[in-house]
Order: structure tokens, then C-alpha cells, then sequence
């Protein structure tokens, strides 16, 4: 009984550290394609595209009213068809 929770143990130590080298290797390969895209393709400030601060500040545009309807028409579809369902 020993030897099988000595085995146990020493697969889940195994698992586990694979997966914590597995994480570690990726963080330093995320961190390298972060440096070297900030490195070699950094746009100039004339090719960046420009807003004016109205546009910027603006509200996001809402749903239109054809929207809408299709939302209140669902929603009216479900409330019925529940509705008709026995409990």
C-alpha cells in the first residue's frame, strides 16, 4: 500500500512540475514576441491613425430601431411559448 501512494505522489509531483515548466516556458515566449513586435514594427505617429477628440469622447451608437424590434419579437416569441409549456 506504501509503494502505491509513494507511486501516486511521485506522478502527481511529475505532472505538476511538467505543467509548471510548460507555463514558464510560455510566459518567456509571450514576453519575447512582445519585445520583439514592440521592437521591429513600431508605427511612426504619421502613420497612426488620427481621431479628432470629438470622435474620441463620442457615445458609443446604440441598437437601431429594426434591432430592437427583432429583440421585443423574440423575447415576446419566448415569454409565449414558455408560458404554453405544463409544468
Amino acid at each position: 500500500m506504501d509503494s502505491l501512494i509513494s507511486q501516486g505522489i511521485n506522478l502527481a509531483m511529475f505532472g505538476m512540475g511538467t505543467v509548471f515548466v510548460f507555463l514558464t516556458l510560455l510566459i518567456f515566449a509571450t514576453h519575447l514576441m512582445s519585445y520583439l513586435i514592440n521592437r521591429f514594427w513600431i508605427e511612426s505617429p504619421d502613420s497612426a491613425v488620427s481621431s479628432t477628440p470629438d470622435e474620441l469622447n463620442a457615445p458609443p451608437a446604440g441598437p437601431s430601431r429594426q434591432t430592437i424590434a427583432i429583440i421585443a419579437a423574440v423575447l415576446r416569441e419566448h415569454r409565449q411559448t414558455r408560458s404554453d409549456r405544463p409544468r
